[in-house]
Order: structure tokens, then C-alpha cells, then sequence
């Protein structure tokens, strides 16, 4: 099986290394994913507990699992899932981010294994996980087809992967950039480029062409009256998110 070489960009390293000290700052420069995580949480912690019959009742319903937060910045979503009892590694290709992720566990009595590493370094190491998490990332790679591959690699067969990302259209132009960019000044300006923005059904060719099978796929919508997100069967003209499956044959298929 081949592995891609490197889907990493540098210049979108160099942006989130410039914003690192702020990810804990709900009112710093990742307000944006502060105001959407817990509309990210549901959807993620649904999703994981559909897939291996687990009850989000019990106590540490994910004991057992092992996931990987890929692109993991400062432990928002690392740390929830380490609450819920998964075993956590934590990877993001900027590494002024892994020391403040770190830090914060540290100080939460978390126990996460925090790694300034890519994708194609862990699947390269044999590394295997039950659970990928793969939020905002995709938009900011070099090769988001060879990513993607990468990433189906590091799932067991049977394991299960969220990526969320950013439509391409009109709207996502005007509220991710015009408006998150500029009016609200929530992110720097160039965090995102509309160019690397993919559609759901781009997402999906992507996934299905890596090896994994999409099934399920939703809207996170954000309600400036209500000042809130929630998420949506049917709108996904902006912020949307999808899961796909690994076959549990891929372990025939492979050699």
C-alpha cells in the first residue's frame, strides 16, 4: 500500500502557528470554533456512539476506542473526547500548537497523547484507530485527495472518520470570508482561501475515491438573531460536516 509523501502546506501551517497561544481564548481569534463546538460535539459524539453501540449515559461511554484528532490545535475537541473515556492522540502539523494543547490538558488532569506530527508520519509508523476526527483541516492541505487517503489508512477496518469543512459558493464567500474575515473580524484575514473550499458532493467523491464510504452528511448553521449553531438535515451551503465508514473487508483488500 502506498503512502502519499506529503499533503502538508506550509503556508497554512504558518497561519495557525502565528494564532497558537490563542486557541483557549473564548473571545480571542478562535471564537469562531468556541461558538460552534458544541454544535460539533453533538454531532460527533452521536455519530461515534451510532457506529459501536455505545450508551453517551454511561460513564466514559468511548473507553476502549482509540481516535485521533487530526489537526487537533489546541485539544477543543481532544479534550471533550478524552472526558468521554477514548484513548486520544492528538496531531497537528503546527507545532507551536502541541505545548499549549499540553499545557491545558495538563492543567485538566487529561491524560492525551499531544504529537506535532502529519497524517502520512503515523500511517508510515503503523498507527490504527477506531475513530478519526478530521474538523477544518481539509480546506487546508496541499493534496486533499491524498490526505484522505492517508487518513483512511491510519482507520482500522470497520473505524470511522468526521470531516467537516467549508461549501464552495456565493454564500460561503460572503459568510466565511467577507463576513468572519472582515466585518466580524472573528479570524484574520487570509485564514481561508474560497479556492480550497470543496462541496459536499466534492466531499464525497473524495472519500468514496480514498477507500471509505460516506454515510451521513449535515449542515452546521449558524442563527445570527439566536447567536447560536445547530445542525441541519438540509442546509449545507456553508459549514457542513460528513462521516464515512471503513469497510470491514479492507482488511481482505489490502496487501
Amino acid at each position: 500500500m502506498t503512502t502519499a509523501t506529503n499533503t502538508i502546506d506550509p503556508s497554512e501551517v504558518a497561519k495557525f502557528e502565528a494564532m497558537a497561544a490563542e486557541w483557549w481564548d473564548p473571545n480571542g481569534k478562535f471564537k469562531p470554533l468556541h461558538m460552534l463546538n458544541p454544535c460539533r460535539l453533538d454531532y460527533i459524539t452521536s455519530q461515534i456512539a451510532a457506529e459501536f453501540d455505545r450508551d453517551l449515559t454511561s460513564p466514559l461511554p468511548f473507553k476502549g476506542l482509540r481516535l485521533l484528532d487530526i489537526g487537533c490545535g489546541g485539544g477543543l475537541l481532544s479534550e471533550p473526547m478524552a472526558r468521554l473515556g477514548a484513548t486520544v492522540v492528538g496531531a497537528d502539523a503546527a507545532g507551536g500548537n502541541i505545548p499549549v494543547a499540553q499545557l491545558h490538558a495538563e492543567q485538566a488532569e487529561l491524560d492525551i497523547d499531544y504529537r506535532h506530527i502529519s497524517a502520512e508520519e503515523l500511517a508510515r509508523a503503523g498507527e490504527e484507530f477506531d475513530v478519526i476526527l478530521n474538523m477544518e483541516v481539509v480546506e487546508h492541505v496541499a493534496d486533499p485527495q491524498g490526505f484522505l487517503t492517508v487518513c483512511r489508512q491510519l482507520l482500522k477496518p470497520g473505524g470511522l472518520m468526521v470531516c467537516s469543512t467549508i461549501n464552495r459558493n456565493p454564500k460561503s464567500y460572503m459568510v466565511a470570508i467577507v463576513g468572519a474575515e472582515v466585518v466580524m473580524r472573528w479570524l484574520p484575514r487570509g485564514t481561508h482561501e474560497w479556492n480550497k473550499f470543496i462541496t459536499p458532493d466534492e466531499l464525497f467523491a473524495l472519500l468514496e475515491n480514498a477507500g471509505l464510504k460516506p454515510v451521513d452528511r449535515k449542515g452546521f448553521v449558524f442563527n445570527p438573531v439566536r447567536w447560536e449553531w445547530t445542525i441541519s438535515d438540509r442546509d449545507l451551503s456553508v459549514n457542513y460536516v460528513t462521516t464515512s465508514v471503513k469497510p470491514e473487508q479492507e482488511a481482505l483488500s489490502a496487501s
